[in-house]
């Protein structure tokens, strides 16, 4: 019995222990640190916006076509007796200067029989005036002596002699112009300032009327087609009549620039390319009368035809605008703010856009999941404008 109470005692004495320890521990443990709650806000980058006014040029290309080009042909036949200096193929030449000359021995000698001709109808022409007024002078003489008067015949006063004669005097000063226009036409000249472009004939050579002589192209206009999107149109005044058009080619290895006009419209749409062609002018293309680089004849330009100027518009990012609606931070209250605008133009990856837009707009740079009106914002950093470089894309190019 004894034993069992002692036993008792020691389990009791253990337990008491135990708890005790138990306890001492549970005050030294700290209580559990609270956790901060996450902030769901989405964090976004703006851009400040720039209202401007803008020039909607509109961008096209083309090849370089000389105004006028002139194929030479023989009007008469012959042997090329002359071939000029300056009549070769790159050759630049004035207007009137002579080229070739075929030979004019049997044309001079149809100029001197065509004169002679001329010379024997005009004296017949005289010889028959003066018959007709001898014709007449003798009717009045009759006339005064005759009882009874009566009508002379056309043919007795001479009429119908003298129409001949004048008919055949006419014949033969139509002969002469005739010969004289055909020796004019053993002189090859030029027709207006041009570029030899091809020379089909050389000293010796026989030709016949309508031979090829050669091939001219004009040096006073070049002409370029450029094609232009019927969408693109409309940035255009009076339909690009009369509008400046940048033309860009690369001459001796660099970008050079010339300035011309649209100076007519081709009115049709073309059935392949669907494309509307404006026709744009530059004088003087090779430089001739003046100190600027050549703009050569089949030389491949780029366009800038300058458009409609808009004021007021914002450029941004095409992505950025969905279904007529550009998301905006409104710093007042950290939310977006969804404003209407018009796409006036796409260019590649940005967009002319018109609204309710201000120089202190912001506009969200970054692409977010759900936007919604009015949801909460955090702004994190400033993106450039859509009309300032990126920091490193100009740090690249100065490397």
């Amino acid at each position: 019995m004894a034993s069992k109470l002692k036993l008792t005692g020691i389990t009791v004495a253990v337990v008491l222990v135990s708890g005790g320890i138990a306890a001492g521990l549970s005050a030294m443990k700290k209580p559990p640190e609270k956790k901060k709650e996450k902030d769901t806000t989405p964090a976004v980058v703006v851009q400040q916006n720039q209202v401007q006014t803008y020039l909607l040029n509109v961008e096209s290309y083309g090849l370089v076509n000389p105004k006028y080009h002139t194929n030479l042909t023989a009007q008469v036949s012959g042997q090329v007796t002359q071939v000029a200096d300056i009549f070769v193929k790159g050759g630049f030449v004035k207007q009137g200067e002579l080229l070739a000359r075929i030979d004019p021995n049997d044309y001079e000698a149809a100029l001197t029989e065509a004169e002679a001709s001329l010379a024997q109808a005009r004296a017949a022409l005289e010889l028959e005036r003066a018959q007709k007024r001898v014709a007449e002078s003798e009717w009045e003489r009759i006339k005064s002596n005759a009882k009874n008067e009566f009508v002379p015949t056309e043919l007795y006063l001479r009429k119908p002699q003298l129409a001949e004669k004048l008919a055949r005097f006419k014949a033969a000063e139509a002969g002469v112009k005739r010969a004289k226009r055909n020796l004019e036409r053993t002189f090859i000249k030029a027709p207006y300032d041009a570029l030899i472009t091809a020379r089909s004939v050389s000293l010796g050579s026989v030709v016949n009327m309508g031979s090829a002589i050669g091939e001219l192209s004009s040096t006073k206009t070049a002409e370029i087609r450029l094609p232009v999107a019927d969408k693109d149109i409309q940035f255009l005044e009076n339909n690009g009549l009369n509008a400046n058009v940048d033309l860009v080619a690369s001459y001796q290895g660099k970008p050079t620039h010339w300035q011309g006009s649209i100076v007519r419209t081709e009115g049709v749409i073309d059935n392949k390319s669907r494309m509307t062609y404006l026709v744009a002018q530059v004088s003087d293309p090779y430089g001739l009368e003046s100190a600027s680089a050549p703009l050569r004849f089949g030389s491949y330009v780029n366009a800038q035809i300058e458009g409609l100027q808009i004021e007021g518009v914002s450029k941004v990012k095409t992505h950025l605008v969905n279904n007529g609606k550009l998301a905006t931070y409104d710093s007042a209250d950290n939310t977006l703010k969804f404003v209407d605008v018009e796409v006036i133009r796409e260019q590649g990856e940005y967009a002319i856009v018109k609204g309710a837009l201000s120089a202190q707009t912001q506009i969200i740079a970054s692409n977010l999941k759900f936007p919604t009106d009015g949801m909460k914002l955090n702004k994190t950093s400033n993106a450039p404008s859509a009309n300032e470089k990126p920091v490193a894309e100009l740090a690249m190019k100065e490397d």
